[in-house]
Parts: C-alpha cells; sequence; structure tokens
C-alpha cells in the first residue's frame, strides 16, 4: 500500500469477529518512548514497537541529533542513546503525517542549544503549529512558522529555557507533551493547567524513568533539570496494544448482533478508553479483563459482544480522550437505531483532514442521513446503505479505516481511494481486517 493513489474494495462481511492475539503497538506511547529512549545513557530494548510511517519519522529525527538504532535478532527495536545530548542536523526534518512527532519533537528539541527545522507533507503542513509557539517562546525559544497561515514549516532556536506556567487554551495531549519536554531542560519549574482531562501518557513514562513531578488534577508540576537535562537510563519497555487502532475492530464487531471480539494486551489507560463507555451506552456488551501491567501503562484483554446499536449522544469532557475515535463512532451511528449526536469536536477540522466534512461527505455517499454541524454532527439511522461509487480517504489513515468497517455492512462491495495514508499508524490493517472475517481486494 505505499502507493498514494492505492484503492481497496472492502466486501460486505457474513461474520466478524474472532481472537486478535497480537495487536499493533501503541502508537502515542511508541512515538514517546523513541524520543526518551534515544536521550537515555545506554541500549533500550522495545518490544512491540509500532513500525508505522508516523513512528519511523520519529525515529529518523532522533537519529538525526546523534541517536543510533537497529533490530536485534528477537526483532525488537534497539536505541542506542546520547546520555541527554543533541548535536544540530544537518538538513531540515520531514516528519510526514505526523503531528505528534512534530509538536512534541519541537518541544524537545527546542531545550538544546541548536537549530533544527522541520516539515512534513501537505496535510501536515496545514495544521495549525501557533499553539506550540506561544508557550515555548514564553520558555525562551524562538519558533518560525514558515509556512502560511503559522503553519509548518517551522524553525526552532532552542536552548536557555525558563519554566512557566501555562494555562492550555485547549485541550491538547501534544501541547502538554511538547511544554513538558521541553521543561526537562529548562532553569525552574513548569505547571501546565489542562481545561480538560487529556492522554497522559508523556507523564506516566517520565515518572516510570524516575523524573519526579506532582499530578493533581488538571494541574502538572514538573522541576526542570537545566541545560544539563535529567539523567534517564536505558531499559527494556514493551508497548501496549494501540486501543485507538483497535477501535476500528470494536466497533466493527459492536454492531453486527451476534458477533464475538477479543482483544489481548491492549493498553486500557482511562484517558483513552472513553470509546468502551460509548459502546455500551449504545447497546454493546463490554468488558475488559486485567492483565498485567506493561510498564508504565496497564493492560487487559477487551472483549465485544454485537449486539443492534442505538444512537447516543457523545461531547463534553469525553471529546479529548476519544477524539481520534470519533471518525468510527459517526460510522457506529450510520448503523445504530435512532440519532447519534458529536457535539463540542471542533478540532476535529484540523486533523490530518478536515474529519467532520470528510466524513459527513463520504457517509451522504452511502446513503446515510447526517448533518454536519460546525463541531460535529447529526447522524440518523440505522442507514438503509446504497452504493453510488466510491468514497475518498481525504489522505487520512482515520477517515479510510472508518469508512472501511461502514463497508463490512454495506449491501455491495465499497470502493476506498487513497488508503495509503493508513500506513501511518497501521501498517497491517487490512491483514488484521481480513484476519477478523473481512475481505479485501
Amino acid at each position: 500500500m505505499s502507493q498514494v493513489t492505492q484503492s481497496v474494495i472492502v466486501h460486505p462481511a457474513k461474520t466478524f469477529g474472532g481472537h486478535l492475539k497480537q495487536p499493533p503497538g501503541d502508537k502515542s506511547i511508541s512515538h514517546r518512548i523513541a524520543m526518551l529512549s534515544a536521550l537515555a545513557d545506554g541500549e533500550t530494548v522495545v518490544k512491540n514497537f509500532l513500525p508505522s510511517e508516523d513512528c519511523v519519522n520519529t525515529l529518523r529525527a532522533m537519529e538525526a541529533i546523534g541517536a543510533r538504532t537497529h533490530s536485534n535478532d528477537a526483532g525488537d527495536l534497539v536505541i542506542h542513546g546520547t546520555a541527554g545530548k543533541a548535536m544540530e542536523p544537518a538538513n531540515p526534518l520531514d516528519v510526514g503525517n505526523s503531528g505528534t512527532s512534530m509538536r512534541l519533537l519541537a518541544g524537545l528539541f527546542a531545550g538544546f542549544p541548536i537549530k533544527v527545522e522541520m516539515t512534513g507533507d501537505e496535510s501536515l503542513r496545514s495544521r495549525p503549529m501557533s499553539r506550540i509557539q506561544a508557550p515555548l517562546e514564553q520558555m525562551g525559544a524562538r519558533i518560525e512558522l514558515l509556512g502560511e497561515n503559522n503553519c509548518a514549516p517551522l524553525r526552532i532556536t532552542g536552548g536557555n529555557l525558563k519554566g512557566i506556567t501555562y494555562a492550555l487554551p485547549m485541550a491538547s495531549a501534544q501541547v502538554k507533551s511538547c511544554v513538558l519536554l521541553a521543561t526537562l531542560y529548562a532553569e525552574g519549574t513548569t505547571v501546565v493547567v489542562e481545561p480538560r482531562p487529556t492522554r497522559d501518557h508523556t507523564e506516566r513514562l517520565l515518572q516510570s524513568l524516575g523524573v519526579p513531578m506532582t499530578v493533581e488534577g488538571l494541574r502538572i508540576t514538573l522541576n526542570g533539570f537545566g541545560a544539563k537535562g535529567p539523567t534517564l537510563s536505558a531499559r527494556e519497555w514493551t508497548i501496549p496494544g494501540d486501543f485507538s487502532s483497535l477501535a476500528f475492530w470494536m466497533v466493527a464487531a459492536a454492531a453486527r448482533p451476534g458477533s464475538h471480539l477479543k482483544l489481548d494486551h491492549v493498553g486500557v489507560n482511562p484517558r483513552r478508553t472513553a470509546l468502551l463507555d460509548v459502546l455500551q451506552r449504545m447497546g454493546a456488551k463490554v468488558s475488559i479483563t486485567p492483565e498485567k501491567n506493561s510498564d508504565a501503562e496497564p493492560i487487559g484483554k477487551i472483549t465485544i459482544e454485537g449486539v443492534g446499536l442505538r444512537g447516543t449522544a457523545v461531547g463534553g469532557d469525553e471529546i479529548p480522550n476519544l477524539i481520534d475515535e470519533l471518525p468510527v463512532i459517526a460510522a457506529a451511528g450510520a448503523l445504530a437505531e435512532g440519532e447519534t449526536v458529536i457535539r463540542d469536536a471542533a478540532e476535529l477540522r484540523v486533523k490530518e483532514s478536515d474529519r467532520i466534512a470528510a466524513m459527513a461527505a463520504n457517509m451522504k455517499l452511502l446513503g446515510v442521513d447526517v448533518e454536519e454541524r460546525p463541531d460535529g454532527m447529526v447522524i440518523r439511522g440505522p442507514a438503509r446503505l446504497k452504493i453510488s461509487g466510491g468514497v475518498r480517504s481525504y489522505g487520512d489513515h482515520r477517515i479510510a479505516m472508518a469508512m472501511a468497517v461502514l463497508a463490512l455492512s454495506a449491501p455491495e462491495p465499497v470502493c476506498i481511494n487513497n488508503v495509503a495514508c493508513v500506513q501511518t499508524s497501521y501498517p497491517h490493517f487490512w491483514s488484521d481486517l481480513k484476519t477478523l472475517g473481512g475481505h479485501v481486494e
């Protein structure tokens, strides 16, 4: 699936479900472990690292400042750290489609006395970057936004940072993590205040590495280590299965009466699992069996039993913790009885695509009654799906995968165009779809 124009045809599934024993590694955690391990002193072994395009781009960026990586005989990723040092990259860093890479690396690089330029693909160069420019410049870095409308490419001139108190203007784990990573090389104390709870992978990983911080509700306090930075020791990590990637299978099974799906070794961080609450409200039978915690994160086995779903409302404080799952929740709404309302989700418009507009346009092509709103949409189901041509991914991996879920319940095969983007987060998506009962050309 390496060609940008690659298309697939997803056939209706007679059955869907089964047991997925080896889920893809968590994308968010893979990014962060790549960064922190590259700064550690010694050799880190990472099991179940996600070899997606986005995560590999983060690895390449860390190699550009001096880290080295290879695979061992067991197929695990091995990262040789820089012991907290960083050399200036010889060339601009291209992080492809990854907003996580660009925003988190910007914070990390801002702490070093080096100049770094980062760019990405057309989609990434359209995403807002002033949200990280503001706090990093308050800390003392110079952040130049070289693209149009305060977008990438961006140029970072780092070093001599100081701690700040920063109230996030939006609920964003990426901006929060950017500021926390910059604080590792800052003088003084940084306090980050969130408007709503967001993913806390950065906090958990730093604490696992012995970095002291205080988390009191929505307030995170971290003492900087100054220009020398923290001393991080190399260790072994095991990355849990990616909840956001597995969400597509959860919805596909939940929407099909009589289906049964079991997923092993899934990260069940409570700031990631809001989708399970949504599916339970819609009528699905969901259970989690805890497994031994994987390093900083709780893991478990998730079982989904499919029933006839009913519509629900999604909004408010739960939005930041299922922002990645909203496209597939829209697909669930199309298959559910009654009205599903998604609100308070305007952030979807500045993701890899305008996910509100993209999902609404695609679902209308399949005959779904959907009303687009500024901060979300209203879906009236169950849809009598019809085929009137192919649908588009809009270059967005989550749009492509959400439409594949909807296609499984269509009366005829559905062509999804431009699916190379799926490689950015879930390289084995199509093979796992076949494993669980789907048929793809």
